[in-house]
Parts: structure tokens; sequence; C-alpha cells
């Protein structure tokens, strides 16, 4: 379990990370997002020891990773988002030089090494010069190097970030299957992605955690209103009658073919008028074919989230989030470009 308490973090008199606090138990996989420059780059770095922070705790079990730096990595797995790799090595050379620096046995090794070479798709290249690999190639090698010795915790930013789409589904399964049991933390500039793979989402935006809640929650922060989406049979529908009641509900489309109707209704607010609905239309002797909430994409949630004033952001409220199909989500950069300040520190190193 991952512990954040009050953790932040100052370069010079810019606060990358203020305050923020989670817990992240094991057996889930939870998304990792923020905007350029809302400090999700420098809160990854400090939760693998690389950056301490200026204040605060990050706890693993209970126990602070700067008590024992080495203990806390043994239990880490940490994909970067720029993949260093060692160009001039053989694939399997590589894993047996991490392994090494891990002080990994023999025989543990070979159980790990056959383990990661099948699960991230790298048998094929095993023997080969990392120089010579394909971007996609590269990206499974440093996974590969992430979970050899098979973390407790995993850290991935971008795991999926040059695959071809077969390959996306491969590594997908692989991290759904590894989230079963570890800790898991994806940062991904692939919206689709976070929402395909994540039980949780955490938003960071000017160094401030925004939003910490379920996928299925994330509708509730956007509760201005809601969609439904409506296909009936019988004859002569009409639903002005049951508009005519409920005021915050409007029809925005409607269509029929013969005794088939579709309609989308917009409501206002939190209202939930579903079981109402329904009644109503069973009342006239109309059958429902088809009655779901259109959920709003996450790419539109997190930028409302992250562009709105502060102020103004919406509480989120308890509504009924009914599982429909997903909808098609574009793909967006997040390229994650931490302040001026922390750059020129790392130049600095």
């Amino acid at each position: 379990m991952i512990e954040i308490k009050e953790l932040s973090r100052d370069f010079g008199t810019i606060r990358a990370v203020d305050r923020i606090s989670f817990a992240i138990d094991s057996g889930n996989i939870t998304g990792f997002l923020g905007p350029n420059g809302a400090g999700k780059t420098t809160t990854l770095r400090m939760l693998v020891g690389y950056l301490q922070p200026s204040s605060g705790e990050i706890l693993l079990d209970g126990k602070s990773i700067f008590e024992d730096p080495l203990a806390a990595s043994a239990i880490i797995g940490y994909l970067p988002e720029h993949n260093p790799l060692y160009e001039d090595m053989i694939v399997v050379e590589a894993l047996e030089y991490v392994a090494n620096l891990r002080n990994m046995s023999k025989q543990f090794f070979q159980t790990r090494k056959s383990f990661v070479l099948d699960s991230c798709g790298l048998r094929e290249v095993q023997y080969q010069r990392i120089g010579t690999l394909s971007k996609g190639y590269r990206q499974r090698v440093g996974l590969a190097q992430a979970i050899l010795h098979d973390p407790q915790i995993l850290i991935l930013d971008e795991p999926t970030s040059g695959l071809d789409p077969n390959q996306i589904i491969e590594i997908r399964e692989l991290i759904k299957n590894l989230g079963q049991e570890k800790t898991v933390i994806l940062s991904s500039h692939i919206l689709q992605e976070v929402q395909a793979l994540c039980d949780r989402v955490l938003i960071i935006n000017k160094g401030k955690i925004i939003v910490d809640d379920s996928i299925d929650n994330l509708d509730s922060y956007l509760a201005e209103y809601h969609l439904l989406h409506l296909e009936l049979e019988g004859e002569n529908i009409d639903l002005s009658e049951f508009v005519d009641y409920y005021p915050e509900v409007e029809i925005i489309e409607q269509s029929s073919v013969d005794d088939h109707y579709s309609m989308k209704l917009r409501i206002r607010g939190a209202a939930e008028v579903k079981p109402d609905l329904a009644r109503f239309i069973a009342e006239n002797g109309w059958l429902i074919l088809n009655l779901y909430t259109e959920r709003k994409s996450l790419e539109e949630i997190f930028h409302r989230l992250t562009q709105e004033p502060e102020a103004e952001k919406a509480e989120p409220q308890d509504t009924a989030i009914q599982d429909e199909p997903e909808p098609e989500i574009a793909h967006i950069q997040l390229d994650e470009a931490e302040t001026d300040a922390e750059v020129e520190e790392e130049e600095g190193r």
C-alpha cells in the first residue's frame, strides 16, 4: 500500500507539488493524470525516490521510502516516460545487468527472464542489440526491466508509447493481470487507455489533487446535465406530457421509422428521471428497446476540470451511472513539461 501525506516539492520560489495526500491499495490500477506543468512528473519522481520532497511523507506499507531507499527500490518497478536503455547491449544482456544491480539470484533471474520475455513479446529479439530495435520493441524492453524483479508496486509512465495496435492490446492485458495482485500507477497521454485500464483516477492540476475517484463516478464532476438515449416501439408515441411535468427534461433529438422511435433527452442537473420515464412509457403501452445514460468522455472531464477556475469547478453529485457501451474517445497529448526551475535543477545535477 502507498500512502502520500501532505507531500510538497519546491523549486526555488515555485511550488510544483502542493501538500497532496492520497492512498493506493494493492489489487487495482490507478490512473495519474495532469496537464503540462501540473506536478505529475515531479510526484512520480518522488514516489520512486529520485527526488526528495520539500515536506510530507511517502510510505510503503507504513515505512518511509527514504528510511531505507534500497529496500523501497526492491519493491518498486518504474518505467519512465523517456525510457533509458543501453543501446550497445543485447536484450538478454540488459536484463541480466538489471538483475545483477538488484542482486537477484541466478535461479530467480532465469524464472523471471522467461516470464518477461514471453509476457512482453521479446522472445524473437532476445539476442538482438537494443540499438537496432524499433521504438515499440525498446518500450517492451523497458517494461520487461521494470517488472523483472517481480515488484509489488509498478509505476508506469506511458507504457504503450510507440507500440502498434496489436502490441498495445497485449501490453494492456499484461498490465490488467499485474494489477490484480500489485499496486499499479499508470500515467498515460492517451485518455482512452486510462479509461480502459484503470479502476480509479487521480487528476493533479497546479500542484494539487483536484480529482480522486473511481472511473465510474467521474461523470458526477460535470453534473450540470446528462443525456439519455431512448429507443421505443409502439403507436403514436408522444412524450410531451412527460416533458411538461418534468421541466428539467428536454428532447433534443428524435426520429422515427414506422413504429420505431429514437430520442435523445437532455436532463439538467442531477435529476434521476429514468424510473418515472419507464413507468410513463409502460402505462401508455409502448415498448422500451433501449434506455441508457450517455457517459461523458474522460477527455471532456479532464479538459473541463483542468481549465476552469478552481472556485467554479462542480462538486461531485451522487448520481447513478448506467453501464453502457464506451464512446469513442480521441487520443490527446498531455506531454509533461515541468517547471523551468525543475529543468534547470536536473541539468545542474
